[in-house]
């Protein structure tokens, strides 16, 4: 592996105007061409999953079913509600398009290629805090949902704004904690250091011994991915967190008043917000664009040239299956178990997550005594919380007192109710319990 070939901080902002325009096209057309194949996998899969064939008649094994539907989108009416605010409603879904672009701006698709001649890096452009532009975009990006909902003059985009608000900022809060471990880990925020850093085992001395770690953070920080990618699924909006959009209850969310190509917009942003959490979490954990090393032991040029954009793009799509695979399986989570699930599971756990990672660096450099007093008061807290965890009471329906309601409002049916059956049932097995008439009785 030619390490030599990963870019660094000092490569960026020195590229010609045309290098820079190329670059911009090429993360435009990769972003359109992986949401138009996204949607055919996806439907493809659960199409699979439900035994159904899935699209199979536009284009070869249904290729080209996105593009139709692209089209199909454009050539629809565009209808402005008459209660409308139609500016907001106008621009709130160029809001969320335009964010979700920008995040991608930062992602590492390879190492340093050649471009007509010119030496530059497989990436549009890189900061010392390039992970937070992505978090900022995420955030920036609510401001379109939002405005969209309240713009509709209308009930359920409203509550849908508002729901989808409410989720993706509290799931914002647990994902950007689950890359406090993954900062510490590699010493920077910028995502071609990070990549770089998962080129080689690091060397870490626990309990007095020196052990070498994988490259991969997946592996070193397990809990920071599995939190990041549950997270991703519920600030992305996709099922089972797909709770702004739910059909049963909000008829289709946010966006339900909007139709033609902007409704394409928000649709667009969807799933650019998917590839962009994959790609984020295959750059922090996966080890960006570097193949993995069953590949790597007998071929050494494969993180050389133009091949890591391949490693990068198979990394997403594998993510992208996760996701289509939780749509497919798990059903509907109700709204206060999916809030209560990321403040009250996810950001503790994340918490005391980052207190280890913590503690077990400061312990590497650390003396013997400060070293044991850290590991002890570690085991002191793991205790601590598995003694004092609150258990969940168990309420029988039985014990539960019927409340007084005030005079004139609406009865509550009891806990314990029975709903007795329908008369038609009881017409049904009558008459075929009855003996079956003659024609002559009939007549």
């Amino acid at each position: 592996m030619n390490l030599a070939e990963s870019p660094k901080l000092e490569d960026f902002g020195h590229d010609v105007w045309w290098i820079i325009l190329i670059k911009v096209v090429g993360i435009f057309a990769f972003l359109v061409v992986m949401t138009l194949f996204t949607i055919w996998y996806e439907r493809k899969v659960v199409g699979r999953m439900q035994h159904r064939p899935g699209p199979n008649r536009v284009g070869p094994i249904g290729l080209l079913q996105s593009l139709a539907d692209g089209l199909k989108l454009a050539f629809k009416e565009d209808i402005m509600p008459k209660l409308a605010d139609k500016a907001v409603f106008f621009i709130a879904p160029v809001i969320s398009t335009v964010c979700a672009f920008t995040a991608f701006s930062i992602m590492p698709l390879g190492g340093m290629v050649s471009i007509f001649g010119e030496r530059t890096p497989l990436q549009l452009t890189d900061l010392p805090v390039a992970v937070l532009l992505v978090l900022a975009c995420g955030g920036l990006g609510i401001y379109g949902i939002v405005l969209g909902g309240w713009a509709s003059g209308s009930t359920y985009p409203l509550l849908g704004g508002l729901r989808s608000a409410a989720q993706m900022i509290s799931y914002e809060v647990a994902m950007g904690l689950s890359i406090v471990a993954v900062f510490m880990t590699a010493g920077s925020m910028s995502t071609s250091e990070i990549v770089a850093a998962q080129a080689n085992g690091s060397q870490q001395e626990i309990f007095g011994s020196t052990v070498t770690l994988p490259g991969w953070y997946f592996l070193m920080l397990l809990p920071s991915f599995l939190i990041y990618f549950i997270s991703a699924v519920g600030e992305t909006n996709r099922a089972p967190f797909d709770l702004p959009e739910a059909e049963s209850e909000l008829v289709g969310g946010f966006h339900t008043e909007y139709s033609s190509l902007k409704f394409a917009l928000f649709f667009l942003a969807e799933y650019i917000n998917m590839v962009t959490v994959s790609a984020l979490c295959t750059t922090l954990f996966l080890g960006g664009w570097r193949a993995p090393a069953p590949i790597t032991t007998w071929w050494a040029g494969a993180n050389e040239g133009w091949w890591p954009l391949l490693w990068f793009t198979v990394k997403v799509l594998i993510l992208l299956f996760v996701f289509v695979w939780l749509r497919g399986t798990l059903p509907r989570l109700r709204y206060d178990q999916f809030m209560r699930f990321g403040w009250k599971v996810l950001v503790p756990i994340n918490l005391v997550w980052i207190l280890l990672v913590a503690g077990v660096r400061v312990a590497a450099n650390a003396d013997n005594t400060v070293r044991y007093a850290i590991y002890g008061g570690f085991a002191v807290l793991l205790v601590g919380i598995i003694m004092f965890w609150p258990a969940k009471k168990q309420v029988e329906p039985a014990s539960i007192a019927p409340e007084k309601l005030p005079e004139g409002s609406f009865p509550i049916p009891p806990m314990d109710l029975v709903v007795p059956p329908s008369p038609r049932t009881k017409r049904i097995e009558h008459a075929a319990a009855a003996p079956s008439a003659t024609p002559e009785q009939g007549e």
